[in-house]
């Protein structure tokens, strides 16, 4: 149980936590306003995490061109990588010990379980369609595996993965300040969800769930696609004895085909932007326009548009979805 982190009852704390696997695009650089926006309009904190467990994807530099990026657009943040804090490390990479103790505690309890099935296995066994870019649902096959049955796996040189074991009848209920009510029934859905993968990187839904929780993160505002990872963190929250923060889940910015900007396509960052002379204010007043906080054409900065913001920004940002 986390009793120092209950105890706490910190204002509003609100983040954003990029992954430096490429440039940020104009999607990313909007969700970060629209959190900076959250959490400064309630006149709370605002800290940055850099999400670098993925090591195989991170790029080179990718940090320093994202602290730069958000520093050129006029965010600002109390707490993060090139500021510590009282949370620190805040780059996650940086935190395996933690992550690891937390892991601990889930199989002390007894709600973690070692998977050695393949991405193909569990398509072939799953009973379920494909459940958007997660795949199939996990069937369950190694959650009653006896201690030889492991054994003789490991023995043939599978390394396992470790599974959440989720209770099979829970729904999970929560109401997004934007997307309004949301209901899951996990195992259904979803099945027993990875907390670490085989290569031994710690999984996202679980060390979201352990930094947003020490850093007394109370607000998570990221992006729509995300909505329905929310439900596997809340039991993970609950789990190991943390808060549940408020979840605001904020629209996509798309291409011209409409499909969603991907890092991987540099003309949808900042880079082309700046180099064709346009100001920071114009970007802000571009990514505010795009989900109708002010006029087109408008040339804003951060704080300005934090003065010219109704106080219910959550009940503007809920016509836009």
């Amino acid at each position: 149980m986390s009793e120092i982190v209950a105890r706490v009852q910190p204002s509003l704390r609100g983040r954003y936590a990029p992954s430096p696997t490429g440039d940020l695009h104009m999607g990313n650089l909007r969700t970060a306003l629209l959190a900076w926006l959250f959490a400064r309009k309630a006149g709370g904190q605002f800290v940055l995490r850099i999400e670098d467990l993925d090591r195989p994807r991170v790029r080179q530099g990718s940090t320093e061109h994202m602290l730069e990026d958000l520093h050129w657009l006029g965010l600002d943040w109390n707490e993060g990588p090139d500021c510590s804090g009282p949370y620190a490390p805040y780059t996650q990479s940086e935190r395996l010990d933690i992550y690891q103790d937390y892991l601990q505690r889930l199989e002390t309890a007894g709600l973690i379980y070692p998977c050695y099935c393949s991405r193909a296995e569990i398509a072939q066994a799953a009973s379920a369609p494909q459940q958007g870019e997660e795949g199939p649902r996990y069937p369950g096959t190694c959650r009653y595996l006896t201690q030889a049955q492991r054994g003789e796996r490991e023995a043939s040189g599978r390394r396992p993965s470790l599974r959440f074991r989720i209770d099979d009848e829970h729904i999970v209920n929560f109401t997004d300040l934007l997307a309004g009510p949301t209901s899951q029934h996990v195992q259904q859905v979803v099945g027993d969800f990875i907390v670490r993968r085989a290569d031994g990187i710690f999984a996202y839904q679980f060390a979201v769930v352990v930094d947003d929780a020490l850093m007394h993160i109370n607000q998570v505002v990221r992006g729509i696609d995300l909505l329905h990872s929310s439900e596997r963190q809340i039991l993970l929250y609950e789990a190991l004895g943390f808060p549940v923060p408020s979840f605001a889940h904020v629209p996509l910015v798309l291409d011209k085909q409409g499909k969603r900007l991907a890092k991987r396509e540099q003309s949808s960052g900042l880079a082309p932007l700046r180099a064709a002379g346009t100001t920071p204010q114009q970007v802000v007043g571009q990514l505010a326009a795009s989900c109708g906080l002010v006029l087109p054409g408008t040339s804003i900065s951060p704080y300005e548009l934090l003065g010219r913001l109704a106080p219910d920004l959550y009940a503007i940002m809920r016509t836009k979805q």
